[in-house]
């Protein structure tokens, strides 16, 4: 039985905001609802290495939702951070911090870390993905097109790699691409499978 199939009797709840992770979850052929929790807490513990943050983050998220479950619902929370060497790169403030992430990420190989917590109204599973990614020595110039063009702002490391900067700046890419985008979505499905007992 297929996964669309076998929620027939269940609810899936995205609890976010972002418009890349609703895409690539509709991608799956699975209905859903959003119900994203605007000022929902993401704290973590600061003695979690920054592997650890992702996962922390989104279980996070999913005990802030703004509602208790009902039987029968699923509810998956997510969150993406970017890793260049040890330095964590959320989204940018401003422009200035756009700039300064995308030079850090310049000529370089970093991670992109996904966690993820599926809930329901008597477990969780939390899981976690990583890709590395490679960037080419942008020039100021690309740079700032790229920020002042595409105004990167709701994007962990500034950049996403679906846009202009990903086409023109990256040169090779290991593991789920899709990870890379927000959401692995291959994980993501075979999780819910094992979660439902498929």
């Amino acid at each position: 039985m297929l996964l669309h199939e076998a929620l027939k009797d269940r609810r899936i709840v995205l609890g976010s905001a972002s418009p890349r992770r609703r895409e690539l979850l509709a991608g799956l052929g699975i209905e859903f609802t959003v119900e994203a929790t605007p000022g929902a807490p993401e704290t973590y513990s600061p003695d979690l290495q920054p592997d650890e943050i992702p996962s922390a983050l989104a279980v996070s998220k999913s005990e802030g939702f703004h509602r208790p479950l009902k039987p029968g619902e699923i509810l998956i929370t997510a969150d993406t951070v970017v890793i260049c060497g040890e330095d964590i790169l959320g989204k940018p403030a401003d422009r200035a911090a756009a700039a300064r992430m995308l030079r850090e990420l310049s000529g370089r190989t970093h991670r992109v870390v996904t966690g993820i917590c599926l809930r329901d109204t008597e477990r969780r599973h939390v899981f976690s993905c990583t890709s590395e990614v490679e960037f080419k020595t942008l020039t100021e110039e690309e740079i700032s097109y790229y920020i002042d063009r595409f105004r990167p702002f709701d994007k962990a490391g500034s950049y996403g790699i679906q846009e202009w900067i990903g086409y023109i700046g990256i040169t090779s890419i290991r593991g789920s691409y899709f990870n890379i985008v927000g959401l692995p979505v291959q994980r993501l499905y075979t999780a819910l499978c094992e979660f439902i007992g498929q």
